[in-house]
């Protein structure tokens, strides 16, 4: 076979890894899961004979799509289009994009992402909650968080109630947001229909933005939709946050902890966090509760994760209070 066009994926891959050698082929197989490296391996095993022609097609399309990738983080779809026409010829380049926009699901309202969050706001304050709603969920948690604080307080809520609670949204209505936002920015328009919103999606928001709009949303939530704010704090600040703290902060924390707690809680956290709390001990103290992990044995996930629950809503209420502080966006930068 001269050329990869009859390949499937999978069979263009194995080719790839062939054409790489061992070492490299190695290497990559790292960063695939099991099933992934399962299938290679059988492709790769039944393959007999590859033609130096079809190793060079095969090898110069990977260089085709990782240029375009390339391309599309340093500028978008239409700037990776431009690019590549320039390189590749019209043809080609047609080709490659219809391949990665398959694959790497474009998200829309890309043509926002570069926009300020002051000017976008402007566009979009006084759309439907709705409408803000869906526009926030495909932007970064920068420029969401930027957005939802400027809003007035009552639309807040709505606002990141309906991002919350938001599963699917039809094609054809991103299409028409996207097309009324694209006349408004005047600029080019992606398309994706992916998921979005959703708890994980407000509490990536809210987690950025300023406390004080954080806790006007909260308290109103909790009124509105108390397992929906309960769903949403649990989620907010994990226990593998407290590596945003200061060592001053961490400290303040642990005197309110118990030490079995504490102990049952570091059972299931990784290194990283283990060695930030030890840092912040005395020796003699770290030492008893590394003993005390050694000897309490298998313990059940549920109680680790009531234990970093509890140091969680610790911190939470030392926040509160003023006795430390979470850094956020939204202008809570520390000076010292």
């Amino acid at each position: 076979m001269a050329k990869g066009e009859g390949l499937t994926g999978v069979q263009k891959v194995a080719v790839l890894l062939i054409a790489l050698g061992p070492d490299k082929s190695a290497n990559i197989f790292k960063h695939l899961k099991e099933d992934e490296i399962e299938q290679l391996t059988l492709e790769i095993s039944n393959m007999r004979s590859i033609s130096p022609s079809l190793k060079d097609s095969v090898m110069d399309e990977f260089y085709d799509v990782c240029l375009a990738q390339q391309y599309i983080a340093e500028g978008g779809i239409a700037y990776a289009k431009d690019l590549l026409e320039k390189a590749l010829g019209a043809e080609r380049a047609k080709d490659v994009i219809g391949k990665l926009t398959a694959s790497l699901q474009v998200r829309p309202f890309e043509f926002v992402r570069k926009t300020d969050a002051s000017q976008l706001l402007n566009f979009i304050q006084d759309e439907h909650p709705q409408t803000i709603a869906l526009i926030l969920s495909y932007l970064s948690s920068g420029q969401s968080s930027a957005i939802i604080s400027a809003l007035p307080p009552d639309k807040q809520t709505d606002v990141a109630k309906r991002i919350a609670q938001m599963d699917r949204t039809s094609p054809d209505v991103i299409k028409e947001v996207e097309k009324v936002l694209e006349q408004k920015l005047a600029s080019l328009v992606n398309q994706d229909y992916t998921v979005v919103g959703g708890v994980d999606a407000i509490v990536e928001i809210l987690n950025t933005v300023d406390r004080g709009t954080e806790k006007h949303i909260m308290e109103s939530l909790e009124i509105e939709e108390p397992e929906l704010a309960d769903e949403i704090r649990k989620k907010m600040f994990v226990f593998e946050d407290i590596l945003s703290l200061d060592d001053r902060s961490v400290q303040r924390v642990l005197r309110e902890v118990d030490n079995n707690e504490l102990a049952v809680a570091l059972k299931g956290s990784n290194e990283e966090v283990q060695n930030l709390i030890f840092n912040n001990l005395s020796k003699r103290l770290a030492s008893m509760i590394k003993e005390d992990m050694e000897f309490m044995g298998p313990i059940r996930m549920k109680d680790v994760e009531e234990a970093q629950q509890k140091i969680v809503n610790i911190i939470r209420k030392l926040e509160d209070s003023a006795e430390i502080i979470i850094s956020r966006g939204g202008g809570d930068e520390i000076v010292v």
